[in-house]
């Protein structure tokens, strides 16, 4: 039995989406294009750095310099950290003479970017001499495939190219474990620590069962409580002896998920816990290392303290990292042994002015502290506390110890300003200018402090008191207004 087709009317919604679709297709085309013209001109970029210290002297460190050097020359053009320049001519250069293939079909529009790094992640693993291979053999996998599946496959292929064993590389792969931070939104970063599979897996396994005991209690608890006619967070209030005056109130339940447990878990755990592996220990305590604490440098301004209302208008600062909510700057402050250094700004541009302190620092050193907050490279954000004091002008060379003539560089952007052709000077208020090796000019300036005079707008003009009210004194002097 056979049935005629139902004409279908044409459908003008289907015209539209497919100029659409043609449209985006195109402009996937154009983009791909000129992300990989960018990949080629870094990678050039690369070379050239490159070239330039071989003329000079065959050593990794004169190579490193020279890649500094022409990255910090793009970055501050682009307004960029030259650190994230570094990486991407890095990147570029493994691209273009080790994936050639792949670099070529992403210039084409046959991959996209996610195409591409997921050809290159897959394919870093492989000796130097095994690539050339591998970037044939994945561009030709990668037809019409999805990133995801693509990944799985080239998993496959690029251990059947793997000159050694599993067991070999993993030994090679435990150097890399690291932690780092990565900064986020709202005051929150993600903590992430690069460890063995076997580790980490066993981490977060005991992260999960601390964790599942804790929401057990908590759950046995709320059971006992509505078992005995008490709400679940404790207590009526009053008490057994009728106390007219009532029991403390009860605590607020704990009502974290199992993933709020397991960050506050290890959170407590890192900040607290005196490690095990200890090599400082000589005898049953926790030796230095587990004396070590924590250290955080904050900003928080005056009036955020008392007023925390008005805390988005004035921030805590986590210097080097982004602000800060009122509540954990007040804690760090109210709980913190250190004492915290008091800086005087002044009213109407920001400028250090003076700082003061209970603790036995010098004072140069706390006003640059206070002033700079940060490295001083332009688009660096290294915290002060964890860079190096440099002399602006060579103290070898004459220049003063003094703060006009000092500033807080880390050590990557102080070992760049000895050794490379990047100048800089220093003018008053603590402003320096970085003149690159093509002549182009970057000024960083210490950033300011809030203003502690605010202007608000006039308050509506009060209406006079009633004829009742008595008249108002006839003494002229007047309090001093609380600042």
């Amino acid at each position: 039995m056979s049935f005629d087709p139902v004409p279908t009317p044409r459908d003008e919604g289907a015209s539209a989406l497919s100029s659409v679709l043609v449209e985006v297709r195109g402009v996937d085309a154009e983009l791909a294009s000129a992300e990989a013209r960018r990949v080629r001109a870094l990678a050039r970029a690369g070379h050239l750095a490159l070239d330039s210290s071989a003329e000079v002297r065959a050593s990794s460190k004169a190579a490193e310099l020279a890649l500094r050097e022409v990255a910090s020359e793009i970055a501050a053009a682009s307004s960029l950290s030259d650190r994230s320049v570094q990486a991407q001519i890095g990147r570029a250069m493994t691209l273009a003479d080790d994936f050639p293939v792949t670099l070529d079909a992403w210039e084409a529009g046959a991959l996209t970017r996610t195409h591409v790094r997921v050809i290159v992640d897959a394919g870093l693993p492989l000796p130097q001499e095994r690539r050339r291979e591998f970037d044939v053999l994945a561009v030709a996998t990668a037809d019409e495939l999805s990133p995801g599946r693509l990944k799985t496959r080239l998993a496959a292929l690029a251990e059947s190219l793997q000159p050694t064993t599993l067991t070999e590389r993993h030994q090679r792969g435990r150097v890399t474990r690291c932690v780092r931070v990565v900064a986020g939104e709202d005051g929150m970063s993600d903590l992430i620590a690069t460890l063995p599979t076997v580790l980490a897996v066993g981490i977060y396994d005991r992260l999960v069962q601390q964790s599942a005991a804790i929401i057990d209690q908590r759950r046995d608890a709320a059971r006992g409580a509505t078992a005995a006619g008490e709400p679940a967070g404790g207590r009526e209030e009053g008490n057994d002896r009728g106390d007219s005056r009532g029991a403390p109130p009860a605590p607020a339940p704990d009502t974290r998920t199992a993933d709020q447990v397991r960050a506050d878990i290890l959170a407590n755990l890192l900040l607290t816990a005196a490690p095990d592996a200890d090599p400082t220990r000589t005898d049953d305590g926790p030796g230095t290392l587990g004396a070590i604490r924590a250290r955080v440098p904050v900003v928080v301004p005056a009036l955020t303290m008392l007023r925390p209302g008005t805390e988005n208008s004035d921030p805590a600062h986590l210097v080097g990292h982004g602000p800060i909510d009122a509540p954990t700057a007040r804690a760090l402050a109210e709980t913190t042994p250190v004492p915290w250094d008091r800086v005087i700004t002044h009213p109407v541009t920001g400028e250090v002015l003076r700082t003061d302190t209970y603790q036995r620092t010098t004072a140069i050193d706390r006003h640059l502290r206070a002033r700079d907050r940060h490295c001083r490279w332009p688009g660096c954000i290294t915290p002060a506390i964890r860079c190096e004091v440099d002399h602006t002008h060579d103290h070898a060379l004459g220049g003063p110890t003094d703060v006009t003539n000092l500033a807080h560089l880390c050590q990557r952007h102080h070992t760049q300003k000895q050794f490379t052709r990047w100048k800089v000077h220093q003018h008053p208020g603590g402003v320096l200018k970085w003149t690159s090796p093509t002549g182009r000019v970057y000024i960083d300036e210490p950033l300011p402090y809030s203003p502690a005079v605010r202007f608000l707008p006039d308050d509506p003009t009060p209406e006079p008191p009633p004829a009742t009210d008595p008249p108002p004194p006839t003494d002229h002097k007047r309090e001093p207004a609380p600042f």
